[in-house]
């Protein structure tokens, strides 16, 4: 029945099932694999798999059509996940990857000039396949088995190894004069949790963090300008005083004493002093902000005396559609969560703002993320099932209202994407499988640390 197959630009060409063959040797080949007959076998499965699909479409009275380059490779993966060639599917999935990075003029995952974020994404994307959560089919085959449990236990194991390797990077520097530790990254990375766990290994070489809060040195709410719809952008560093900032850390780092400002959140101003700040022998500053790496917050100090991390939710984890889910989309829900929890802030007054978010990542934080010294990644694939539960019936409400919008286009899209991520995410409720000392317990509450 198939006799021709789609390209991705819309053409019809004839369908070469040697091709298929050869793609599942080649990536056999790639773990050391050789059977040459085995992957014909996998082929003409594959093969099968495609003309029942459109045995059932002439059986219900649709017109069979073409299967499409994406389907046949999506089958391919079927085939061999379902055969239990787990590595063979591994490297699959990753040469797949590799090519839609060619096709959008991206460097490759494994072969980056700089390996800066692509060496991560690529870890990424290779544990979450070893692991079996690369997709929402997958996650729902894992709720439904019963296997929660042991994903989430495998996903604190990952970020616990985030966190060593951080720290391996960071005890390599306190020879050299280390004075500050900032820790960056967009909102709702999971900064809060990762410095925690910093300061508390820290503490086991008898050193202390010591933190100055950034958020005092916000200008007046009076000389923000607001954007069209009513908003002030308290995203962007310029909201900050980054003059007086930077001038107190070179003075910190230089062991001077300085008496930090206090900003009174409710009057919108400065208002006197938070007290004093002096770094004794055994200190480190901690700058934690979305802003870290922006150089002129932090120019004063010398830069064998900064170490440097960023955060983010590199999440490799595609939808029902074949998408890899957006890390922003991840961000949105935690700050969501986040808020509806320790805030009592509406989630939808989260959608509505988060277009400043994403505006201000852009062009002030993750073009600044080559400059990290340690890259986290925080991104756990069970945690969508808890947004879900919290999340999914609020947001039929917000598409319905936001169509009648037409000023509201960003939120719109990204209510519907996230509507349609829930329809695939499985459903489940206990939070009793999630550690006292997760990172997601910095958003859905219940932690053995303190955040707030």
């Amino acid at each position: 029945m198939i006799d021709g197959i789609i390209k991705r630009d819309g053409r019809l060409v004839p369908f070469d099932r040697k091709k298929i063959s050869f793609a599942i040797l080649r990536a056999a080949v790639a773990v050391g694999g050789r059977d040459r007959e085995l992957a014909e076998r996998l082929a003409d499965r594959v093969v099968d798999e495609l003309e029942r699909r459109r045995k059932r479409d002439a059986a219900e009275g649709l017109a069979p059509s073409p299967p499409t380059v994406e389907e046949v490779q999506d089958t391919v993966e079927k085939m061999l996940i379902e055969g239990g060639h787990a590595r063979t599917a591994k490297a699959y999935i990753l040469y797949r990857y590799e090519h839609s990075l060619k096709r959008s003029k991206r460097e490759s995952l494994t072969y980056s000039s700089e390996n800066v974020p692509y060496r991560k994404l690529w870890e990424a994307l290779s544990w979450a396949v070893d692991n079996r959560c690369h997709s929402l089919a997958l996650l729902r085959e894992t709720a439904r088995e019963g296997r929660l449990p042991d994903l989430v236990s495998r996903c604190e194991d990952f970020y616990g190894r985030e966190i060593r390797a951080l720290l391996e990077g960071l005890g390599e520097r306190l020879d050299q004069g280390l004075r500050v530790v900032i820790i960056a990254g967009p909102s709702s990375s999971g900064k809060t949790t990762t410095t925690i766990k910093i300061a508390e290994a820290l503490a086991e070489r008898g050193l202390r963090l010591v933190p100055i809060n950034v958020d005092n040195y916000f200008f007046d709410l009076a000389s923000h300008p607001r954007d069209p719809h009513g908003d002030f952008d308290f995203e962007t560093p310029q909201a900050l005083d980054l003059e007086l900032f930077s001038r107190h850390l070179g003075l910190l780092a230089a062991g001077e004493e300085v008496e930090t400002p206090r900003y009174d959140f409710k009057a919108g101003r400065r208002q006197g002093s938070s007290g004093t700040i002096r770094l004794g022998p055994r200190d480190i500053l901690l700058v934690d902000s979305l802003h870290g790496l922006y150089e002129p917050m932090t120019d004063t100090v010398p830069a064998e005396a900064k170490f440097k991390v960023y955060i983010e939710t590199l999440a490799q984890l595609k939808d029902d559609q074949g998408d890899f889910i957006r890390w922003t989309d991840v961000r949105m829900m935690r700050r969501m969560v986040r808020d509806m929890h320790f805030r009592n802030y509406n989630p939808r007054e989260t959608l509505l703002h988060w277009y400043l978010v994403r505006r201000a990542e852009l062009r002030h934080i993750v073009s600044r993320l080559r400059h990290a010294h340690a890259i986290v990644n925080s991104f756990m694939p069970y945690e969508l099932l808890f947004h879900k539960a919290r999340l999914a019936p609020l947001f039929p409400a917000f598409v319905e209202e936001l169509a009648e919008n037409p000023d509201r286009t960003d939120a719109l899209a990204r209510a519907r994407r996230i509507l349609r991520l829930f329809d695939g995410v499985p459903d489940w409720s206990d939070e009793e499988v999630v550690p006292p000392r997760s990172l997601l317990r910095e958003f859905i509450g219940g932690s053995d640390y303190s955040y707030h």
